[in-house]
């Protein structure tokens, strides 16, 4: 009797153990995940690459910027002179003056429009130029290091080891 309940339960016991064994080598083989975390905007303000973008669309748009303050300085100047000497002008010389200073103040606003709009243009070509290079530097970083994930949005709190941002620049700045 004794040796038949010990054979009944000694397959049980047999399987119970083997599953434990299982399931302790499946989790020392499962390592947790590595992590990171890059600020993408911090890339775009502090990588060589940025900071040259940012010269290049300066140097691009001044022209046309100091145009549009010259043109507001002049609509400025335009309208105190007519405010001055609306009083002693005839009729239809003010309102000529004033149609006219109207026109010119529309045309400097398309110019602004204008001006915003290519300015916009071209810096959404400059991000993605960086962004590009910068995805390829994390992709190179993870490899490397054998990340399994990065997350380029700000969590709620981030342990400072976990950021790799300053690596991604060193990297966007070293290659060329």
């Amino acid at each position: 009797m004794m040796n038949l309940r010990l054979m009944i339960k000694w397959p049980k016991l047999i399987l119970a153990l083997l599953m434990t064994g299982f399931y302790t080598v499946t989790m020392a083989q499962d390592a947790p995940p590595r992590i990171a975390f890059v600020s993408a905007e911090k890339i775009f303000i502090e990588s060589n690459m940025a900071k040259a973008a940012q010269s290049r669309l300066q140097n691009e748009f001044a022209k046309r910027q100091n145009e549009i303050r010259d043109g507001a300085q002049k609509i400025k100047a335009m309208a105190e002179k007519l405010d001055k000497e609306a009083a002693v002008m005839p009729e239809a010389e003010r309102v000529r003056r004033q149609r006219e200073l109207a026109d010119f103040d529309r045309d400097l606003q398309r110019k602004n429009r204008e001006l915003n709009d290519d300015a916009n243009q071209r810096n959404a070509e400059e991000r993605a130029k960086i962004a590009e290079r910068a995805n390829t530097a994390i992709r190179q970083i993870a490899e490397q290091r054998k990340i399994d994930v990065i997350f380029q949005e700000p969590p709620a709190y981030l342990n400072p080891r976990l950021d790799i941002t300053d690596e991604v620049i060193r990297v966007l700045n070293s290659s060329k």
